[in-house]
């Protein structure tokens, strides 16, 4: 297949963009309206946990589901559950019912630029319709930089938290915008709804051939030690500028909104080399750097050097992710992709339960959660090296 016209690609692009719009906005409100509603910072960590347990069974479900019946179903489903989730956000103020809300819709404060480009389905549906590497990469890179330049939008509406709340009060400020990211997760939905599927191969085995397993194992190693530094500084890092540096929702919004620029602008960078050069010195180099950039973040001394820091981190990420993405289906079977790709995300949700002690090690000291982060990230950097240099 010679392009994704099939499939009406501009209609998973115009998803990819509202969706990253509201789940950016929904993840970096995420640890502030708790704190909002009198929800404790250690509590505030387990709910991020119990998430990532949702988030794994579902993501299961779904990649058996995108198997069978295919991937458009399994994308509809995905997205039908962060639109109910937002919803039930939206509409109460109820601590537990919030909670619920958030557990549903998946947010455990991740909010990196790509938080929005691929939910479960996504990746096997561009694997399927593509069988060609490089091609794969380009359409990586132009998802990821169509979500991340949205995002910006998503960092928009939570800065302007600080100007609303002047007139409706902080904790309507944010439940309204929830309402409103329910709305663009709805319309997202209805895009979604308006997308083909190419046929898909007959599956032969109940879960997927030994092959995909072994090679997804590999894969599986990799992103787990990523998965677990994901899960120790992301979640609450917005919180922790506040805490680091007395920082408001405004000058917390400018750093995001610089950082999703930057990573658009490292995925549009990607979507012009990166199919040129080496996926997996990419994917290897790139998560390394990230790891030093997360140490030198932990030591600033100042909140315009760490945002610096951070807008350099998301840059390199943008630049680095779709050949990642590319590496971890590289080795799968056609009628795999999907249980392939929800194992390999389910082994990153399971390692990205390290966020329950996100809060504990932000309590004892506040650049312990980055230091630690810094150090998987290395580790995964090294770990797509060793594991994948002979492919």
């Amino acid at each position: 297949m010679d392009s994704m016209t099939d499939i009406k690609f501009r209609y998973l692009l115009a998803s990819r963009a509202l969706r990253s719009i509201a789940l950016i906005y929904m993840s970096l409100a995420f640890s502030l309206y708790l704190v909002a509603l009198h929800i404790s910072i250690i509590n505030i960590g387990l709910v991020a946990a119990t998430t990532m347990l949702f988030m794994i069974f579902l993501t299961m479900l779904l990649g058996y589901i995108g198997d069978w019946k295919g991937y458009k179903k399994e994308i509809v489903v995905a997205e039908a559950f962060a639109f109910l989730g937002a919803l039930i956000i939206g509409i109460s103020t109820q601590s537990w019912l919030v909670i619920i809300g958030m557990i549903i819709a998946g947010l455990s404060g991740s909010a990196g630029g790509m938080r929005g480009a691929f939910s479960p389905g996504t990746n096997a549906l561009i694997a399927s319709s593509y069988s060609d590497e490089q091609e794969r990469v380009h359409k990586y890179s132009l998802i990821t930089m169509v979500a991340s330049g949205a995002a910006i939008g998503g960092s928009i509406l939570f800065s302007s938290i600080s100007f609303i709340e002047k007139s409706v009060g902080l904790v309507n400020a944010y439940r309204y915008l929830y309402i409103a990211s329910a709305l663009m997760l709805f319309v997202s939905l209805l895009f979604l709804l308006m997308l083909n599927e190419a046929k898909r191969p007959a599956k032969t085995t109940k879960l997927m051939k030994a092959s995909s397993m072994k090679y997804s194992l590999r894969v599986i190693t990799a992103n787990a030690l990523g998965g677990v530094g994901m899960g120790i500084f992301m979640p609450l890092l917005p919180l922790w500028f506040k805490l680091m540096y007395n920082a408001n929702t405004f000058e917390i919004g400018m750093i995001f909104t610089s950082v999703y620029i930057s990573t658009a602008f490292g995925s549009y960078i990607s979507s012009k080399i990166a199919h040129r050069l080496n996926a997996v010195n990419i994917a290897s180099y790139t998560r390394l750097l990230s790891g030093v950039l997360l140490f030198a973040m932990a030591i600033s001394p100042l909140i315009v050097i760490a945002g610096i820091i951070y807008v350099a981190r998301a840059l390199v990420a943008g630049f680095g992710s779709p050949s990642r993405t590319t590496v971890n289906v590289r080795g799968i079977d056609t009628e795999d992709y999907g249980t392939a790709t929800s194992v390999q995300g389910i082994a990153s949700r399971v390692a990205q339960l390290s966020s329950g002690a996100s809060g504990y090690a932000m309590d004892y000291a506040l650049p312990l959660p980055l230091f630690i982060g810094g150090l998987f990230q290395l580790a995964s950097g090294i770990s797509y090296k060793l594991l994948f240099k002979k492919k």
